[in-house]
């Protein structure tokens, strides 16, 4: 049996580590916080403390985005792109992974492996078919060119995530519902779409934060400014030659994240129980 002591020092230890980490995870955010809203005069004197307000906060770097820039614009881009990639990623995704789940040989199984594989293809080595698939069909240039092109990385993990909660999913349950009478679409709709819930929230969650993240499409496929989404736009129009507007990207940076951090807060158990559904039977 350990001694008081010895397990003092290993929750003082615990305690540490786990204060260590949560400090390392804040700071960038705690730093984008009191950038967005200090004022230029107090941001850019070196003989300042950089870690707290030497003079009264401003609101000078969100009136600028949305006053003297594209930022409204570049915000509903982005919800735009990430509603229409996230319905694209559903309809096919859910179906994709039930039937996959579903398959009673052991080729379910590697189908749905092969078509994770197709998501970890490094998004450079596309660029080029892609590319011509966007001219020819006169995308070039626009956001909807990104609708076209994120569901190819959105859909395989999907997929793939789907089928291991589907394969959590007891098959009696389905039968019950088609001997009372469903269909086995019936049986989908009615029964297992209810019971995945967790992990459809999961795919939409991941989705959407997925599109709003994602640069390198983005910077390929649209320069012009009234169609860029919002992590081209404060990254490209807010940065000109070697001058950064470091409150006003700060601000724009906090203006799309805090969104994300209120619906993966609200959701985290839902979130948790879809990652982790399809881990044990």
């Amino acid at each position: 049996m350990s001694s008081p002591v010895a397990r003092s020092l290993r929750e003082t230890g615990f305690y540490f580590g786990v204060a260590f980490f949560v400090i390392l995870a804040a700071f960038p955010f705690y730093w984008m916080v009191i950038t967005a809203f200090k004022q230029n005069s107090d941001l850019y004197d070196i003989a300042n403390t950089p870690f707290w307000f030497n003079e009264p906060p401003t609101l000078e770097h969100i009136k600028y985005l949305f006053e003297e820039t594209l930022f409204a614009r570049w915000l509903l881009n982005s919800l735009v792109i990430g509603l229409c990639v996230t319905a694209i990623t559903l309809v096919t995704a859910v179906p994709a992974g039930y039937s996959l789940a579903r398959m009673t040989s052991r080729k379910g199984e590697a189908l749905g492996i092969m078509i994770f594989l197709t998501y970890l293809v490094p998004p450079t080595l596309l660029f080029l078919p892609l590319s011509r698939i966007i001219a020819v069909l006169g995308l070039q240039n626009s956001m909807w060119s990104l609708v076209l092109v994120y569901p190819t990385f959105t859909i395989p993990f999907c997929s793939w995530l789907l089928m291991g909660f589907f394969k959590a999913l007891p098959v009696e349950i389905e039968e019950a519902a088609i001997v009372d009478g469903c269909s086995l679409f019936g049986a989908f709709i009615k029964m297992a779409i209810p019971l995945s819930v967790p992990a459809i929230l999961t795919v939409v969650i991941f989705t959407f934060t997925l599109t709003l993240q994602e640069f390198v499409y983005a910077l390929t496929f649209v320069s012009s400014s009234d169609q860029k989404p919002i992590t081209l736009g404060v990254s490209t129009d807010l940065i000109r030659g070697d001058v950064f507007f470091w409150g006003e990207i700060m601000a724009g940076a906090l203006i799309a994240a805090v969104p994300v951090a209120i619906a993966y807060n609200l959701f985290l158990d839902r979130f948790i129980a879809g990652i982790t559904g399809g881990a044990v039977k």
